[in-house]
């Protein structure tokens, strides 16, 4: 095995057969791997595995896994009484009623069914790196379907639209929410908007390498410039935004946008899942039961019109047992990314996970090789119990 290859860190005892999964998947790889994973089971850390050059402490664009801290946050102000599920988004931020969008509630727009997924004319690279900008543009935008009739990923956008929700309720942007009740608190290595003291740690993303076969899938799908689709991923823009590569724009990671700028390593997704849903460090969890039950309960399920295939949501979050991994349990919330990470928490086995890449994984979204991974920690998790 090359050197690259190696697999280090370590797991505790009963989670041996998780080291075995990630060798055995390491060594068919390409050479230049890189990725890690961790993983905590009622607040206690057994799993931490890296491959590659970087280790452990390395941090790479994380993509739509940002929304879980996104959305966490929001959580977190719903349960304080903060923000109310049922009242209008124009309660809190009026100018979103333009175009007929004056009947959405915050559960809905959570849930991605605004149809606002994009403008007609699309962003430009500085916007996309600029929440307030985002929401200003989509405030005066027509919805691409009746809101609150169907619902399509708001892939680029739902964490600028939840996020001017929270500006206009508390005053200060939801990266600085985060910032002060949940990533400083747990010292978490996953930051929406990376301080430049931190920036030799970023490790640039990777375009992906697909195969031959592959490729040809690719080119075969039917994506036009003014589908849903294009306009959601900002593909339709003057500049069409090159999704690969969003987080080597020194831009987006230093403003960390809320639907796609973090910037994370595992622990700093396994620990955000952990502390949401466990006792970590004599901390008390940051979510209350029914909270965690109401954010993970299935708002959207079946016909995604952006993703154009089966997709489940809760509240901000994925709805991780439908969308991705069925053995997991019910009431299993997260978010996975662009270029394969994974992330979730499942309350009822205490399971916290998270997984990171550095080059994208085929064909986007959670990589495939997180099915053996997820469902090898979860078996342990079980046995642990």
């Amino acid at each position: 095995m090359a050197d690259t290859q190696e697999i280090h860190g370590t797991v505790a005892d009963g989670f041996e057969a998780v080291r075995e999964e990630f060798a055995s998947f390491v060594a068919g790889e390409l050479p230049d791997y890189e990725g890690q994973l961790t993983a905590y089971v009622h607040g206690r850390r057994v799993v931490d595995l890296w491959a590659g050059g970087a280790g452990p402490d390395a941090l790479y664009g994380v993509f739509s896994s940002t929304k879980g801290a996104a959305h966490l946050v929001v959580a977190l102000l719903v349960q304080d009484g903060t923000l109310e599920l049922d009242r209008k988004v124009t309660y809190y931020w009026p100018e979103f009623a333009s175009e007929g969008k004056g009947q959405l509630t915050l559960r809905d727009l959570l849930a991605h069914r605004a149809g606002v997924v994009g403008t007609d004319t699309g962003f430009s690279p500085r916007e996309l790196a600029d929440d307030r900008q985002i929401a200003e543009r989509l405030a005066d935008q027509r919805p691409f379907w009746r809101p609150g009739t169907a619902f399509g990923y708001h892939a680029l956008v739902i964490g600028a639209l939840t996020g001017e929700v929270v500006r206009r309720a508390t005053g200060r942007t939801l990266q600085e929410v985060y910032a002060e009740r949940v990533r400083a608190p747990y010292g978490l290595d996953f930051f929406l908007g990376l301080p430049s003291a931190h920036e030799p740690r970023f490790r640039s993303a990777q375009p992906m390498a697909p195969t031959a076969e592959q490729r040809a899938l690719l080119d075969s799908l039917p994506v036009g410039p003014h589908t849903l689709a294009s306009i959601a991923f900002n593909r339709h823009a003057a500049e069409p935004t090159d999704l690969e590569l969003l987080p080597n724009d020194p831009l987006v990671r230093s403003r960390g946008p809320a639907s796609v700028g973090g910037v994370a390593s595992a622990r700093g997704l396994a620990g955000l899942y952990a502390a949401a849903i466990s006792e970590v460090g004599g901390k008390a969890p940051l979510l209350k039961e029914d909270t965690a039950a109401e954010f993970g309960q299935v708002h959207s399920v079946g016909y995604d019109l952006v993703a154009r295939a089966h997709k489940s949501y809760g509240l901000g979050f994925q709805a991780t047992a439908d969308t991705w991994h069925p053995f997991l349990g019910t009431g299993t919330f997260g978010h996975s990314g662009a270029a394969g990470s994974q992330a979730f928490a499942d309350p009822r086995s205490g399971l916290a996970y998270g997984y990171t890449r550095r080059r994208f994984a085929f064909p986007g979204g959670a990589a495939p090789e997180n099915d053996r991974l997820a469902a090898a920690v979860h078996r342990a998790a079980l046995a642990a119990g």
